[in-house]
């Protein structure tokens, strides 16, 4: 499956899919917005895709944001309906019933720093820069940046960040738990391959409830979320994925799922 601007490719389970505007730092325009939607929805029901990593093309940039030419010379409607088009695009990755993991390679600033918080998590590789330089430019975040960051390093950090517009680097960002590991840059890809293939050979049920848990948990207040997870355990008991997985471990081998 192949776009000019996004590409994908899915091997063993693992569908990597790639920005790819590395002239423009992989910047992210119409073109491009519309496309990764696109590969969002046919990849959420590709069987063969059961876990997804999202990257850019290169080795200087994830993405580093909305391209600001083609933002130049919005009026208040435009940008306010461009917004409202990003968030829809990036709360679809963030609900994505599969696992999304991002492969930041270089710069992730301002909507590609969004685009990278709305995935599950985050592999950096050691050259990787991310920031919320906004203000820079005379705007705000406005594809997520100002509740995502927040949610993720804390307010005052979040605040520091947007309001300096400065960028940290991929340690920083470990520190901060923006990011759960930095690898070599070489090694980036490979690294996170080998998660994802992790997560792929668990029963795709489970994982799928486990994202469903955290994310709409993270919505509702700590007794909501202990029900939810509670009706959701229950429903993992239905399934062949249960009886094998714990006959498995009784019978001391690796258990043979089948997604149901």
């Amino acid at each position: 499956m192949e776009n000019s601007v996004v590409s994908v490719d899915v091997v063993d389970n693992i569908a990597i899919i790639t920005l790819n505007r590395p002239d423009s730092l992989n910047s992210l325009n119409q073109e491009l917005l519309d496309a990764l939607s696109n590969t969002m929805r046919d990849l959420s029901i590709n069987d063969d895709a059961r876990v997804l990593i999202l990257t850019g093309a290169g080795n200087k940039a994830f993405s580093a944001g909305a391209d600001i030419a083609m933002m130049r010379d919005m009026t208040a409607i435009q940008a306010r309906e461009l917004a409202a088009n990003a968030h829809l695009i990036y709360r679809a990755i963030e609900r994505c019933e599969k696992p999304v993991i991002a492969a930041v390679n270089g710069y992730a600033l301002g909507g590609g720093c969004e685009l990278a918080m709305c995935c599950d998590f985050r592999i950096a590789s050691i050259n990787a820069r991310f920031g919320q330089p906004e203000t820079n430019i005379g705007v705000i975040p406005g594809f997520g940046g100002t509740q995502r960051l927040s949610r993720l390093v804390g307010r005052g950090m979040a605040l520091e960040m947007m309001l300096t517009g400065e960028m940290i680097d991929a340690q920083e960002a470990l520190r901060l738990g923006l990011v759960n590991r930095v690898v070599a840059q070489e090694n980036l890809l490979d690294e996170v391959r080998l998660i994802a293939a992790k997560i792929a050979s668990k029963g795709r049920y489970a994982v799928k409830l486990c994202k469903n848990a955290v994310c709409n948990g993270l919505e509702m207040s700590l007794s909501q979320g202990c029900t939810l997870e509670s009706e959701l355990f229950g429903h993992c008991f239905a399934t062949k994925d249960q009886k094998e997985g714990m006959a498995a471990f009784l019978e001391k081998r690796k258990p043979v799922f089948q997604d149901c």
